[in-house]
């Protein structure tokens, strides 16, 4: 199917999602199909008028539905949608990055599937007309004209088994949707969703934590692995149409692309590490500077605080010793004053002898 692929059928609408089934044993929990987020796309074949939902992941094909117009897309929560494949006997669901795209997406099945309703109609009356004209027509076969009255009656019964054959799908799918459990199954998807969300951050913690070493082993896988895509993508297109289908070929070139944002990310990350490791060394210089001048500061307040100590043990001894003076001279200034007040009675004394 995949070489000639393309041929005959065109893309119409692509997204990027995480593919799950149900799983087959329980109908409750979802099985991842992909490990990471891959391209689903609608398909038109214009030679059989038809609608398909085509998704590949590595080599091989996760999603080969026909859209017909019993299917309905139901959207579980504002990432996840899923719809039922009666042919497939399992239920597909995709988790989205955002909201809008799955809006998108819905948008897209519901036109889809009004297409595909249109074209059975059209081939229905096409067939109706045909079966008209066949009865219609005179009959100059060698066979029976019971046998060509009966054709049509044989249409007919084929198509009330087909619909009844349809109308047991259906059946068959709302019991089995019923039966699924459609609350534990968005809860499934959805913690799911957030499990790989938590790996992602916790992988993402850990790269952020590690060292420049791990970085470049890294960087040197992922140059590794993006040789080998240059490799199979330049051989793919040596082979032509011998190899894989040219689906497979943007796969592998939409990969290769995200391989090389990756190291254009990582190197960038590299040299952001690298700078902070400079800028740690620059602050660690800083911190032992400043470690040494805060500790040469405190061998000086503590000599300033001694010589402060000593210089207030000066002062009150002086303080003392003035006090101490001051005493004394009061003393002596009494003392003085006595003195001069005896010799003041001393000279009335004589003076008054003088007199006499």
């Amino acid at each position: 199917m995949f070489p000639h692929h393309r041929e005959r059928e065109q893309p119409i609408f692509s997204a990027r999602a995480h593919v799950f089934q149900i799983d087959p044993a329980t109908k409750r929990n979802w099985i991842p199909a992909s490990k990471h987020a891959v391209t689903v796309s609608f398909f038109y074949d214009a030679n059989r008028n038809v609608y398909r939902i085509i998704s590949v992941g590595g080599t091989k094909a996760i999603i080969n539905c026909t859209v017909t117009p019993s299917m309905t897309f139901t959207k579980t929560s504002q990432k996840f949608g899923q719809w039922a494949d009666s042919r497939a006997n399992t239920v597909y669901g995709l988790g989205f990055a955002t909201e809008q795209q799955l809006h998108q997406f819905s948008d897209k099945f519901k036109e889809v599937k009004d297409a595909a309703r249109l074209a059975r109609e059209k081939s229905q009356d096409k067939e109706l007309a045909n079966t008209a004209l066949s009865i219609a027509a005179p009959q100059y076969s060698q066979s029976p004209p019971v046998m060509c009255v009966n054709g049509p009656e044989d249409k007919l019964f084929r198509s009330q088994s087909a619909d009844i054959t349809l109308s047991a799908e259906k059946e068959r799918i709302k019991k089995m949707l019923s039966e699924g459990s459609i609350c534990e199954m968005n809860l499934d998807a959805e913690l799911f969703t957030l499990q790989d969300s938590n790996t992602k951050l916790v992988a993402a913690l850990h790269e952020a934590n590690a060292n420049v070493e791990q970085w470049k082993k890294q960087l040197t896988a992922y140059q590794g692995e993006t040789d080998r895509l240059r490799e199979q993508v330049s051989e793919l297109e040596a082979h032509g149409g011998h190899g894989p289908s040219d689906l497979l070929k943007d796969e592998l070139t939409q990969s290769l692309e995200e391989l090389e944002a990756l190291l254009k990310a990582k190197d960038e990350e590299i040299h952001i590490l690298q700078s902070k490791k400079v800028e740690y060394h620059e602050m660690e210089h800083d911190r032992d500077e400043a470690i040494h001048r805060l500790r040469e500061t405190e061998m000086r307040n503590a000599e300033l605080e001694r010589r402060i100590q000593n210089s207030e043990q000066n002062l009150n001894n002086s303080l003392e010793d003035r006090d101490r003076m001051d005493s004394e001279i009061q003393r002596g200034i009494e003392i003085l004053d006595i003195k001069i007040f005896d010799l003041n009675d001393l000279r009335q004394s004589l003076v008054k002898l003088i007199d006499k």
